[in-house]
């Protein structure tokens, strides 16, 4: 995991709203209507340019469509099947 970059104590607003810092902002190129991704994990949360969370899944999942995965199961089952039956 990269090192601490910025930090910077912010509060809720009304609603529930965060300003994120300008300093933050300009760091990560936030602009005014981006879209962006609130998940949560391990007790963190985690805000992210939509695109980047795309760019990062798409490149996750590129072998995916490599390769048929309805094609697996099916022979995965088949497998099974035949192991069952003691052949």
């Amino acid at each position: 995991m990269s090192e601490l970059e910025y930090q910077e104590e912010v509060r809720l607003g009304a609603q529930g709203r965060m300003v994120i810092p300008a300093q933050l902002r300009q760091a990560l190129d936030l602009k005014t209507g981006d879209a962006l991704i609130a998940r949560t994990r391990d007790g963190y949360l985690i805000v992210e340019k939509a695109a980047v969370t795309r760019q990062r899944l798409k490149t996750r999942y590129a072998g995916v469509g490599k390769r048929s995965l309805s094609k697996e199961l099916v022979a995965e089952r088949r497998e099974e099947a035949r192991r069952e039956s003691g052949q």
